[in-house]
């Protein structure tokens, strides 16, 4: 498994967010500016490689109509079937993983990635508790230093383990 970490620029990326178009339409519309590994995509989600990921094989599930509200912005139907491609996904990541748990949360803010996403991440086996959790999402110590080719064969490799949708 890929251990080697760069360091990530925290303050840039804030700056980014909150001044920059919606990273998630922009991937979506296909602009070469935004380009990001896409795993899946239906008439409903697109899913692709966290762009700065704390662990390895770390997505995010996206509706591709921009909603701001987890719960407010979507009938629950419309959220049920999302969080069915959540579940597929963290399953193939699950089995393409080596993994602990896999963690699935809402993140984001009002102040700056406004659309709606899950995180989907796996903890390796064998990370100190103390390591876990939040501390595993952070980007304090760096983010996980991949080549184009790494970030190729992952998403290769959870897309493979894809079943059911």
């Amino acid at each position: 498994m890929i251990t080697k970490r760069k360091s990530f620029d925290f303050k840039t990326y804030v700056e980014e967010i909150q001044t920059r178009p919606c990273f998630i339409c922009e991937i979506i519309k296909g602009n070469p500016e935004y380009r990001h590994h896409v795993i899946y995509e239906d008439d409903i989600a697109i899913v692709f490689l966290n762009k700065y990921p704390s662990l390895y094989g770390y997505i995010l599930v996206c509706p591709k109509e921009h909603r701001e509200m987890v719960t407010g912005d979507f009938s629950p139907d419309e959220y049920l079937a999302l969080q069915r491609v959540v579940y597929q996904m963290g399953e193939a990541v699950r089995k393409s993983v080596p993994a602990e748990r896999v963690y699935i949360l809402s993140l984001g803010s009002q102040q700056g990635n406004k659309h709606v996403h899950w995180h989907i991440a796996p903890l390796p086996p064998g990370v100190p508790f103390e390591d876990q959790q939040l501390a595993a999402l952070s980007v304090n110590n760096g983010i996980l230093d991949l080549s184009e080719e790494e970030m190729a064969a992952m998403a290769d490799q959870i897309r493979a383990n894809i079943g059911g949708l």
